[in-house]
């Protein structure tokens, strides 16, 4: 028996819901009264939860973009739903269920940039690579080929002070100071 598959514009919207389920989630666990101007704020960091750039948030509400499949089990794992979740409506009309505090979020596999820092990073390699391929992966090869071959740094305690010599500290601070230029009487 053949199984008729779900007509994709019925998936995009109920896709669509459960992200804004999910956002009103992350909002009512986020803060008790929110205003206009912590909405704004809070949007961006949904979209760092769910590990997109806030204009990409921006567009799935302006349903300029759809929630493909890679991204609604994104949205599932970030949220702590499970797998499928974003495929099934749940407009029960019971409230949002809170989602556990931002600590206390699944540990990222290792693939996955850890914070914010980690995210710029990953960003600013991928448009690099997206670029000049080439380059940057013979770039990056010789990068890690530097970092897994250097030796790990030793503590080591710094060398002993020289003797004191008045004369040789002089030269040697003023041989890094251009001269002055005289100005006209």
């Amino acid at each position: 028996m053949l199984h008729a598959s779900p007509d994709p514009a019925v998936i995009a919207q109920v896709r669509f819901e459960n992200a804004l389920a999910l956002f009103d989630e992350f909002v009512h666990a986020t803060v008790r009264h929110p205003d206009a101007a912590a909405l704004r704020g809070l949007e961006r960091r949904f979209a760092e939860h769910v590990l997109i750039q806030p204009s990409y948030w921006s567009q799935i509400k302006s349903r300029s973009r759809q929630i493909g499949e890679r991204l609604a089990r994104q949205f599932e794992q970030r949220c702590r739903k499970p797998i499928g979740w974003m495929d099934v409506p749940h407009g029960d009309g019971s409230p949002p269920a809170v989602m556990p505090p931002e600590g206390d979020e699944p540990p990222p596999t290792s693939s996955q940039p850890r914070d914010d820092d980690e995210r710029f990073i990953v960003g600013l390699v991928l448009t690099y690579y997206r670029r000049h391929p080439q380059k940057a992966r013979s770039r990056l090869l010789d990068l890690l080929g530097e970092v897994l071959t250097t030796p790990p740094p030793t503590a080591s305690p710094p060398p002993p002070p020289a003797p004191d010599d008045d004369q040789a500290l002089w030269l040697k601070s003023r041989s890094g100071v251009a001269p002055l230029k005289r100005g006209r009487p």
